[in-house]
């Protein structure tokens, strides 16, 4: 079994920084693609970084220049370096990967984390 568990959310004002981190664990082989989206009410979820196992990245337009995504292999974790937050950055924010596991041969597949709040007021 595998779980993805997200911290680092929470309240800042616009300006601010946060930073999250998504830790992965269970019955690993290896991982693929890693990354955050995030939904915020009323709206669909939405992809804001991703980093594939070579280290491209691919980043929200309007992260571009202020969000950093970051990993680490060995310890299986995601980061996501917010700065310059804006109220329009409020959102749930979702940990993302794409995994083989031990139990299955096939694969990758997608995992999600349980979600963590980012709300930035103004």
């Amino acid at each position: 079994q595998v779980r993805l568990v997200e911290s680092g959310g929470g309240l800042v004002h616009t300006g601010g920084s946060l930073k999250l981190s998504c830790a992965a664990s269970g019955s690993i082989r290896s991982i693929n693609t890693m990354g955050w989206h995030r939904q915020a009410p009323g709206k669909q979820r939405e992809l804001v970084a991703i980093m594939t196992g070579g280290g491209s990245t691919n980043y929200l337009e309007s992260a571009k220049g202020r969000f950093t995504i970051s990993r680490d292999n060995a310890k299986n974790t995601v980061y996501l370096q917010m700065n310059s937050l804006k109220p329009e950055d409020t959102a749930v924010y979702y940990c993302y990967a794409e995994i083989y596991t031990s139990a299955i041969s096939t694969g990758p597949y997608a995992y999600w984390g349980q979600g963590t709040q980012v709300t930035v007021s103004s």
